[in-house]
Parts: C-alpha cells; sequence; structure tokens
C-alpha cells in the first residue's frame, strides 16, 4: 500500500488528530470525479455505484467529487439572467423544470422510503434558496448581473447531484456523506473564475476530510465552487469540477486521480469534429496541460499543475466501459522519439493594425477587457510585427463559455472606439487556433516543414512553438480551421 503523504507536515498537538494520522499513515487514496454525463441518468448512477463498490475493495479512502448533471449548470444561469431582467415566470420555470428533473431521478433509484423522503425535502430546500437570490436580483436593478449571486446560483446544480449520490452510496451500505465544496475550497474572491488557496484548502481537507476518511466515510464534494475565506460561494469557471478534483488530489496527496466521462479517453482530436480520432494510450503532464490548454474540452486546463506538483497519476475513463484502460497521464521519462500524438482547435481573436511599435497599451487593454467580460486574463498566444505592421492573437479559453468569443469581440471594438488616439487603427477579427501536441517536437525541426506541406492551399496567419516543447500551433482562419484541423490529423495518425 502506498503511504498517505499528506500525514507528514501535520504538527497538530490534538489528540484526535495524531489519531486520524495513525490510522491514515499506511493507506492509498483514491480520488475520482465524475461529470455531468456520468451522473445524469439512472443507467449511469448504476454505473457509478458499480465502480464505488468496485474500488472500495481495491482503496482504503476514497473521494469522489461530482458534477451537476448535464445542462443544469447553464439552465441555472439562465435563471440568473432572466432575474436580472425581473423575468419572474422565467426564472420560476427553470426552477420548476429542475425540480421535476432531480426528482424524476430519485423516483427512479432503488432508495428506501425514507431516504427518497430526505433527498426530496433538500431538493425542494436547495430550489427554494435558489428562487431567493433570483428574486432578490430581481429586485435589485443593475446593468451587470453581481457576480457574487451567479455564483450562489449556479453553484446548486452540484449540491444537488452530491445529495442524490451521497443517498445512492448509503442505500448500499456505503457511508456516504455529501459535502459542499464550500466547506473544503478556498479560493479567491474572483467570482466565476476564482482560483484555489492551496494552503487553506489544505488545512479545511485536514479539519474535514481527513476524519471522515478515517472513519470508514465517502466524501461526495461538489465540484466546481469553494468559497473565499469570508465564506463567500465562488465557482471556478467551466470544467472547474476537474480543477476541485486536482486540488483535493493535492490536498489528500492521493495516489490517482480517476476523472469519470462518456469518452473511452483523451482523443487525437475531438471525435465529433473528426470520426478517425483515436483514443491515447499515455501522455506526459506536459502534453496534456497543452491539449486541456488550447481547447480539449474533456479537462480543465489549470487541473494539471496540481498534480504534477505531487506526481499523482491522472486517468480518463469511460464510466460505460470502466474494464478498458482509458487514458493515463503521468511523467514520462522524456526519451521517447518526437511524434504528434492530437490536434486540437480553439477560437481566438486578432489585432492588427498598419503600423510597428509598441504593444504594451493594446496588450493592457486587451487584459482588462478579457478579464471584465469573463474573468480570465489574456495569454498572448502569438505576436509578431514588421516594418509597417503588427499583429497580435489571443485564445479565448474554453472555460470563459460558448459565447465568449463574440462577447469578448465586441467588447473589445467598443472600447478601441472610445479609446486613446494612440490605439487608433487596430482592427479586431475572428481567428481559429490549430495546435499539434506531442512530446520533444522542438527536437525535430523537420516537423515543422511537414505541417507546412501538409497545409498546402491554407492561408497560415501565424506560427508557433510553444515553450512546453511539446505543442505547435498555426493560427488560421476560420473558415480554414476544419480543413486544417483535418490535414493536421491525418498527419498525427500517419506517424
Amino acid at each position: 500500500m502506498a503511504l498517505c503523504r499528506i500525514c507528514y507536515n501535520d504538527t497538530s498537538e490534538n489528540s484526535g488528530s495524531r489519531y486520524i494520522l495513525r490510522v491514515a499513515w499506511f493507506m492509498s487514496t483514491l480520488v475520482m470525479k465524475f461529470g455531468g454525463s456520468s451522473v445524469g441518468t439512472t443507467i449511469a448512477l448504476t454505473q457509478l455505484l458499480s465502480i464505488v463498490l468496485h474500488e472500495r475493495r481495491h482503496h482504503d479512502n476514497l473521494l469522489l467529487i461530482v458534477s451537476a448533471l448535464d445542462g443544469v449548470t447553464d439552465m441555472l444561469l439562465e435563471a440568473a439572467h432572466l432575474a436580472q431582467v425581473n423575468n419572474q415566470r422565467g426564472y420560476r420555470r427553470i426552477a420548476a423544470t429542475l425540480r421535476t428533473r432531480h426528482m424524476s431521478l430519485v423516483e427512479q433509484l432503488p432508495l428506501g422510503s425514507q431516504e427518497r423522503s430526505t433527498l426530496q425535502a433538500d431538493i425542494d430546500r436547495l430550489l427554494f434558496e435558489m428562487l431567493d437570490v433570483c428574486q432578490s436580483i430581481a429586485h435589485t436593478p443593475s446593468i451587470a448581473l453581481p457576480p457574487e449571486a451567479s455564483d450562489v446560483i449556479a453553484a446548486v446544480g452540484e449540491r444537488l447531484s452530491a445529495r442524490i449520490i451521497a443517498a445512492l452510496l448509503r442505500q448500499n451500505d456505503l457511508r456516504g456523506v455529501a459535502i459542499d465544496g464550500t466547506d473544503v475550497v478556498i479560493t479567491s474572491a474572483v467570482h466565476g473564475n476564482a482560483a484555489p488557496d492551496i494552503e487553506l484548502t489544505r488545512e479545511r481537507v485536514r479539519q474535514h476530510l481527513l476524519p471522515m476518511l478515517a472513519s470508514n466515510i465517502i466524501p461526495v464534494v461538489t465540484g466546481f465552487i469553494g468559497a473565499t475565506p469570508r465564506g463567500k460561494t465562488t465557482t471556478m469557471g467551466r470544467g472547474g469540477s476537474d480543477y476541485s478534483a486536482s486540488v483535493l488530489s493535492l490536498c489528500l496527496a492521493a495516489d490517482e486521480l480517476w476523472i469519470w466521462s462518456d469518452v473511452d479517453g483523451m482523443m487525437t482530436t475531438d471525435p465529433r469534429e473528426i470520426e478517425e480520432a483515436r483514443v491515447i494510450e499515455e501522455l506526459s503532464y506536459n502534453e496534456v496541460a497543452e491539449l486541456a490548454y488550447f481547447g480539449a474540452r474533456i479537462l480543465h486546463s489549470r487541473m494539471i499543475q496540481p498534480l504534477k506538483e505531487r506526481s499523482i497519476v491522472l486517468r480518463i475513463k469511460n464510466v460505460y466501459k470502466p474494464q478498458q484502460p482509458g487514458t493515463v497521464i503521468r511523467h514520462t521519462t522524456g526519451d521517447s522519439p518526437p511524434r504528434l500524438k492530437a490536434v486540437t482547435m480553439i477560437q481566438g481573436i486578432g489585432l492588427m493594425a498598419e503600423r510597428s511599435g509598441a504593444l504594451a497599451d493594446i496588450t493592457r487593454l486587451v487584459d482588462e477587457t478579457l478579464f471584465q467580460t469573463s474573468g480570465s486574463h489574456a495569454d498572448v498566444m502569438l505576436s509578431s510585427q514588421s516594418s509597417a505592421r503588427s499583429f497580435l492573437c489571443f485564445i479565448v479559453p474554453t472555460s470563459a463559455g460558448l459565447e465568449a468569443v463574440d462577447m469578448i469581440r465586441n467588447a473589445l471594438r467598443q472600447r478601441l472606439l472610445n479609446a486613446d488616439p494612440a490605439l487608433a487603427g487596430w482592427t479586431v477579427q475572428p481567428l481559429s487556433v490549430v495546435t499539434a501536441i506531442g512530446e520533444n517536437l522542438d527536437t525535430f525541426p523537420a516537423l515543422t516543414g511537414q505541417v507546412f506541406a501538409a497545409l498546402h492551399g491554407i492561408r497560415i496567419l501565424g506560427l508557433a512553438q510553444g515553450p512546453s516543447r511539446c505543442s505547435l500551433s498555426v493560427v488560421v482562419d476560420p473558415q480554414d480551421a476544419e480543413a486544417t484541423l483535418r490535414q493536421m490529423h491525418a498527419l498525427a495518425l500517419s506517424r
């Protein structure tokens, strides 16, 4: 069995804490995160239960992180926006729809009468609390939706699913307890895209989760949500449940983190775009971080660093095919021959001006606009200048949401119209960034030539090799994006 490494630095003088440390010292810990597609139906929940029962026999400690049911977070955010415009009928209709959906799921599960009635009362209470917040927003008119209130509403989805799953575990003789992320994950106060405070979260884990694990309890923790040190609810952006899972894995010093979804693993590209996409058996931390950053929807881009910090193995598995190995992510030796393993595509925004010179002012304006619009800071993907022209390309993170590109582009255009005359002349346009991923690509310069050859006839606006040494990105017009993705993916499969 693996050492439970979280015990190393605990110097508590409390005798109960010392007892917990002695119990946990030689125990193995597995963290499993279940996405929205793996918790939203009775079939999916039956699979989840089967997986937990099986893994309970192989690991001393289990911790579950759960997402909201598919589509629920979007419905909750819609309810918040309807409240902002005082559309009471709209947000009440959404609350009623959510109640029907969750109650129907509960009715279909093999639960005892006591568990079912308690669960139904919890669902009603959470939705009534959500309606109270909506009503408060509706009665306080404002130009923008208050982000603090939006986070409180969005957090309801995970709270509902965690209670359903914990009840299902208890019905099957497992000691499941629903835990709100607000009790254990402490974050910054950037509502909508909060960053976790590792040290404060580690202390909460010691206070709340370690005693449960020592008592043979399976905590079912809500993903996506946390709280500021003052207790204000926050959310960590799209895909934030992955981020919650990696942070808690780090704080528990887990042996492995498994992400359960409805796909067989990380794919060579998005199978919705290209049918020939294949499962990748193994990736390095650097490779999967680049995949997530440049658009692979299955993982949150910020979740890799906490795992890499403690060499925690990450596995991506299909909840409907648990016997399949999926994709494993871990440290690699780095001596494998360079090759393309995957190709991603993500939306970006390009800015051009018919002049050269310093870029600090335009970069600052873009960063401020992106943060105000989406809660994310700008990452300069690529910049280049000639004697008479300047070009910048910023990617829009998937965590910003599906409509973010249009929102940010429109906001940028408006700000440029009202900006200092020194910024006059910059034009804004949508772009696509197609990225090839593979370890040690910088040791194989001929690959760049092969990419150019594969993209014969496509206008390339920019080309960048990432400092991670495992990414090669091509910037193209959106109308050329699909062809670029297809041709680069064919090159990856041919190697």
